[in-house]
């Protein structure tokens, strides 16, 4: 695993060059700026705690919360909140005048805080601009992999500063899906066992969706209600990369009054009609509900 301490700075610096030099100027470039300002504020932050040697308490639900986890927020707040907008984050009350604003944040300050508990480098940073309930730019950070993706609807996405996009893959034969490892771990996706595709467990929704947007997997899924900030920032990723995301009913929207989701799916745009006809058998008890 590698110290998220050592020179995680470098792809951020990398990015921020990349979209400076290449990228036109575009009504999301102050967005963009200020998401690249608040992943470069978290790096020193990460750097006060070793993975796997994390003290954490418990929320209701059993979800685990550490002392970065609100570090994260308040220091994400700073570089991203401006006057006029709204914010909806995992670690802060809800304000819902949110609900009236129309660009909102919507930010994970630290998704998959159970692989950080653990020490497994599959965590991440996780924001996104909302705009009238479209995910249109967003950021993730992975400091323990030192992987910074960053992207919005009208310029494209970066991976570590360079263009990317997502998979073009166009049979389900053989493509990559990345698994909630902790749905792996209670057997929900055996009935996936003899899929045409490859599973491959993952830590964080959040970083499975940034990872899916810039190609380097073809498909995630979960069959799981999830909450809003724990995949709009993938979503707008997703998004800017020229795939496709969903709900298990609908399109993705943002910034809603109840912000619980039936669950997501996501992956390169030719895989989409493909995979929703093998999912409609495992979809149906869930849309009886």
């Amino acid at each position: 695993m590698c110290d998220p301490a050592s020179d995680w700075g470098q792809n951020v610096v990398g990015a921020r060059r990349t979209l400076t030099k290449k990228m036109p100027t575009h009504s999301y470039s102050d967005v963009l700026e200020r998401i690249q300002a608040a992943i470069e504020a978290a790096g020193p932050i990460f750097a006060r705690f070793t993975p796997g040697e994390i003290e954490a308490e418990y929320k209701v639900g059993h979800d685990p919360v550490t002392e970065a986890d609100r570090a994260l927020d308040v220091v994400l707040r700073e570089n991203l909140l401006q006057p006029g907008e709204g914010w909806l984050s995992e670690e802060s009350a809800d304000d819902l005048s949110r609900l009236d604003r129309e660009w909102v944040w919507v930010v994970d300050p630290l998704d998959g805080t159970r692989e950080f508990v653990a020490g497994i480098p599959e965590f991440c940073v996780s924001i996104a601009m909302v705009r009238q309930g479209q995910p249109v730019a967003g950021g993730i950070f992975n400091p323990a992999t030192d992987e910074v993706f960053l992207g919005a609807l009208d310029s494209g996405l970066t991976y570590n500063g360079q263009p990317a996009r997502a998979s073009q893959r166009k049979a389900l034969e053989g493509a990559t899906v990345l698994a909630s490892r902790s749905e792996t771990k209670r057997g929900e996706w055996q009935a996936f066992e003899d899929a045409p595709f490859k599973i491959q467990p993952m830590g964080s929704v959040a970083y499975k969706l940034a990872r899916v947007s810039a190609g380097l997997a073809d498909l995630t899924f979960t069959l799981c209600p999830k909450h809003e900030w724990d995949v709009a920032g993938g979503a707008a990723l997703v998004g800017s990369g020229g795939g496709f995301v969903q709900t298990l009913d609908s399109l993705f929207t943002g910034n809603r009054k109840h912000p619980l989701i039936t669950g997501l799916i996501a992956g390169g745009p030719h895989l989409k009609s493909e995979l929703l006809e093998f999912l409609a058998p495992h979809l149906q008890p869930a849309s009886k509900k």
